[in-house]
């Protein structure tokens, strides 16, 4: 084995890398295709939005577990204040993330939200509201993920940085204690 030649990466959970984007490329090609070659505004935009769904949870629910180790949820206490809950993998397992596995999950994130704001760029230049309507309400799922997962990716940084202050100040204090009770 050459050792000068970088070992290359592969992908880690290359099923759920696959349904990962399968369900982005879905939504997107049936919305693209559909509004080319057929005339049921109705079949366009239930079947459109029921694939950016889908595409919704999964990257919830599951893609953002597996690939990046975190997952958010929204909810609304007695108050009816809105409370984001966020989970993360503990530090050792967060290291462990496959980088090939976590670049291709934050690229198509963000690339399928910009894909979405081009199609509506487009609906609005034509002056097409009805597919506006469809374009916003897949531009609003993919952004509603972004936003959730950009949170729990800050509030992960934050919990590994409390972790290490903690770990850091408890090694400093307990080495001083350890010089004091020498002396």
């Amino acid at each position: 084995m050459d050792l000068s030649q970088p070992v290359e990466e592969n992908y880690a959970n290359p099923k759920t890398c696959f349904f990962h984007v399968l369900f982005k490329a879905s939504a997107l090609a049936f919305y693209m295709l559909s509004t080319l070659f057929a005339d049921s505004f109705v079949i366009i935009f239930v079947v459109t939005v029921v694939l950016a769904a889908l595409d919704f949870w999964v990257v919830k629910n599951v893609s953002g577990r597996i690939l990046v180790g975190l997952r958010w949820w929204n909810e609304i206490d007695e108050q009816g204040e809105s409370i984001w809950r966020f989970e993360c993998l503990d530090h050792e397992s967060l290291a462990r993330i496959n980088q090939k596995d976590s670049s291709l999950f934050w690229w198509t994130l963000y690339l399928n939200a910009v894909v979405w704001a081009i199609f509506g760029i487009f609906s609005m230049v034509r002056l097409e509201v009805d597919y506006l309507l469809v374009v916003g309400v897949c531009f609003s799922l993919a952004i509603a993920n972004i936003i959730g997962f950009t949170k729990c990716r800050k509030d992960a940084r934050n919990k590994i940085q409390a972790f290490a202050s903690r770990t850091i100040a408890s090694s400093f204090s307990s080495t001083l204690q350890s010089a004091f009770s020498l002396v």
